[in-house]
């Protein structure tokens, strides 16, 4: 950090804009659902999920500007958020398909956000701010 808190606070500001809206591009690039598309048409479930994720996100970026030591360290730790993020995407899908075997229904976390299944929608928001939190909450440098 430089003595200029003025300076510290654009840097930080904009290296967390940035990991927002790389998280933003990576998560509609890396699912199958075209979220941006989906929201476009009115698609409540798609506005739902993605919008979880950028939160999940944000909160890992907050953590990650309060306690790293530099902007290489904040971007580092936004970049395993956004990972993170996208991670337990396909692990909840996984789950789902698991499921759908289990109960012989066949649904998918893609095909029920495609069809606008809210409650899917919802479901991966909750989820995806769950897991920012732990993330921001692992973002410590204090033994």
């Amino acid at each position: 950090m430089s003595d200029n808190l003025y300076v510290d606070f654009i840097s930080y500001a904009l290296v967390g804009f940035a990991i927002l809206i790389v998280g933003l591009f990576l998560f509609e690039i890396t699912t199958k659902n075209k979220e941006f598309a989906l929201i476009f048409k009115g698609n409540v479930s798609a506005a739902l999920s993605l919008g979880g994720r950028l939160i999940g996100l944000a909160i890992v970026v907050r953590a990650a500007a309060e306690n790293s030591v530099s902007l290489s360290d904040m971007l580092i730790w936004g970049l395993i958020g956004i990972v993170a993020l996208i991670v337990l995407f396909y692990i909840a899908e996984g789950i789902s398909i698991l499921v759908g075997k289990m109960t012989h229904v066949k649904v998918t976390i893609v095909s029920a956000v495609d069809n606008n299944n809210i409650a899917v929608g919802l479901l991966i928001l909750v989820i995806s701010v769950a897991v920012g939190m732990v993330i921001a909450g692992c973002l410590s440098y204090e033994g």
